[in-house]
């Protein structure tokens, strides 16, 4: 028979650590931290820069230094912390199959905070064609090249995307002697916000907006890429290719059960509480909503480690959940549940998080039962975060929408 815990919280990122974290703070007393790797921290101890850390711990951080401070802090807390431990199947009563070094075990847990983050969508899933040289990677890959080797696997690399990550990827190069020939973006804009997207030109980097890569040439290592400017094609020269965000949620877990996930978004949907369907599990941090910063993970891992910790204190019977609707172009909206009756005091999500597939220029109108709660204009852009308060009386909605009017 497995072992039966209080919490298991599976990824030992920034939000799984603050949610583990809390947790013990809270007086939960047996509380097991599981993480594929072999030291805690996720994506950010791959990050040989700075800054991180700021507002949890009120200092600055690089990120393999800001992965060491979670981990202390895990440890300091009395966390049951278990590396090298991947969870391979999710149950629907709390019960975990889990692979280690020392073979496969099943865990339970009374609750589960699944806390697994994202991933880059790598060449394959964008679908460029042309050669198998090497020298195409991810920003992950680059990073875990860069801090965990001390390696640079090229010298001219093109980059792809316009994102915060893509701006990471330009300050490692840089920072270890490689010099970006060029960023590509196939929007007519930047992804990240000004002034931040000045950066390549600071530094002297072509930035070619409205582009995309279509084809990659070289025998052995990259030698070219091809450019499709609307009708017009051009060739640059470089010896690598970094495809850089487009993050979608580490959500493989929820497929594999009945736990599942949002269409739009691939990514478990949670109530207010950070409460899936299946009220044994919690969920926090990028595999909600792919990406956030590191601190905003951080404190939305703690808030829904206040929740669980609420929830195993008063357990409450509850209600089967209302689904948030919302029209195209919103991508989707977090929580993108609402539970009535919830005798819980701690709601994790304040805020509805929305983020739209593309610009656009409209009105967004919250509806609770076909009345307008919250309205506002604006020009929106893809891929940030938009926050919408949520109403008091919104959980006991029975049915929640959100409705896009575009300007003609």
């Amino acid at each position: 028979m497995s072992a039966t815990h209080d919490v298991i919280v599976v990824g030992g990122g920034p939000s799984g650590v603050a949610a583990a974290v809390e947790l013990r703070r809270r007086g939960v007393r047996d509380v097991v931290l599981l993480d594929r790797e072999t030291e805690l921290g996720g994506a950010t101890r791959h990050c040989s820069h700075s800054p991180f850390g700021m507002r949890e711990f009120h200092r600055v951080y690089l990120g393999a230094s800001y992965g060491r401070r979670l981990q202390q802090e895990a440890l300091a807390a009395g966390v049951d912390v278990r590396t090298s431990h991947s969870v391979v199947r999710l149950g629907d009563d709390g019960e975990l199959l889990v692979s280690s070094p020392h073979g496969v075990s099943s865990l339970r847990g009374r609750r589960i905070v699944t806390s697994t983050g994202a991933r880059e969508t790598p060449r394959s899933a964008r679908l460029v064609s042309g050669d198998r040289p090497l020298g195409v990677l991810t920003t992950g890959a680059l990073q875990s090249y860069v801090a965990f080797h001390g390696l640079m696997p090229f010298r001219r690399p093109l980059i792809v995307g316009s994102e915060l990550v893509s701006l990471s990827a330009v300050l490692t190069c840089i920072g270890h002697g490689a010099r970006p020939v060029a960023m590509v973006e196939a929007n007519a804009r930047a992804t990240a916000r000004q002034p931040l997207t000045w950066l390549p030109t600071v530094l002297g980097i072509p930035f070619h907006r409205s582009a995309e890569i279509v084809d990659i040439r070289g025998r052995q290592r990259v030698e070219s890429v091809t450019l499709r400017h609307g009708d017009r094609l051009s060739e640059i020269e470089c010896d690598g290719v970094l495809f850089t965000g487009r993050f979608t949620p580490e959500a493989s877990l929820h497929l594999l059960g009945e736990l599942g996930v949002a269409a739009g978004s691939g990514a478990p949907l949670v109530d207010q509480h950070g409460r899936l369907q299946n009220p044994l599990y919690f969920a926090a941090g990028n595999v909600l909503r792919a990406v956030e910063t590191g601190g905003w993970a951080f404190r939305e891992g703690r808030s829904v480690g206040r929740a669980v910790a609420d929830d195993l204190a008063r357990p409450t019977a509850t209600r089967e959940p209302v689904r948030v609707h919302f029209d195209a172009p919103i991508k989707l909206v977090v929580p993108g549940l609402l539970r009535s009756g919830d005798r819980l005091a701690v709601h994790a999500f304040r805020h509805f998080q929305l983020r739209m597939t593309r610009a656009a220029v409209g009105r967004i109108t919250l509806l609770l039962d076909g009345i307008p709660a919250w309205r506002h204009s604006g020009h929106w852009l893809p891929e940030r975060r938009i926050l919408v308060p949520m109403p008091p009386g919104a959980p006991e909605a029975g049915r929640i929408s959100f409705v896009f009017e575009e300007n003609a």
